[in-house]
């Protein structure tokens, strides 16, 4: 398991770095900025997890505090990469901005932050109780039932991203069960293997957005 695992992961943060780097080399407008920070975002983030993570099958040490703070990390940069899809949305479907939307964005994106990031949640410890799981991911659930919203309402107007809100509800439905009672559960861990295949594709998306020749797509 540990073999299949580690070549998972490895492979995901290869695909996603990569992606990301090519995306901002491939459209250098501020949809391909928003797009490519994004999944930079996102593999970068998960690498602070996920590396550590493979050491500790192959290595004999203590990689406690440093799975802990790879999984504070993680959360703070997913919540930015929810930020950056809302930006992203608003630019690729070119609506006005809704201050009041924005300001509700704004301040679940703070309010989870800030919640990571107080002692309660045992990061040093690796060992986040039921209730801070629970607590910390209210506001990331909340802003990812927003993005999921947005992007569901304009699925039919740009093809490739027709199925986004799709691939964020699973990864929602794939995550919470991990994030809020893997402590208890272990096998509940299982379940991110799904949920990075979610964000897999949705890179792909954005890979194939980013690559499009087509009129429509540049000018959108």
């Amino acid at each position: 398991m540990k073999y299949g695992e580690s070549t998972f992961d490895i492979l995901y943060l290869i695909f996603a770095v990569t992606t990301g780097i090519v995306i901002l080399c491939k459209r250098k407008d501020r949809i391909g900025a928003l797009m490519g920070s994004a999944v930079l975002i996102l593999g970068c983030g998960d690498a602070f997890h996920l590396v550590p993570r493979v050491l500790n099958y192959f290595i004999d040490a203590d990689f406690t505090a440093w799975l802990g703070i790879g999984k504070l990390v993680t959360s703070v940069t997913m919540t930015v990469f929810y930020l950056l899809l809302y930006r992203l949305w608003l630019r690729v479907y070119v609506r006005k901005e809704n201050k009041s939307l924005s300001s509700i964005v704004y301040a679940l994106v703070a309010i989870r932050i800030l919640l990571c990031l107080l002692p309660q949640n045992g990061w040093l410890q690796n060992d986040s109780s039921v209730l801070w799981g629970t607590i910390r991911n209210i506001p990331f659930v909340v802003l990812g039932i927003l993005v999921i919203c947005l992007f569901f309402r304009t699925r039919k107007q740009i093809p490739v991203f027709r199925f986004v809100w799709l691939l964020i509800t699973l990864s929602f439905l794939f995550y919470i069960p991990v994030a809020v009672a893997a402590s208890l559960v272990p096998m509940l861990g299982m379940l991110m293997l799904p949920k990075t295949i979610c964000y897999m594709i949705l890179i792909a998306l954005f890979w194939k957005y980013a690559c499009a020749s087509n009129t429509e797509t540049a000018q959108a």
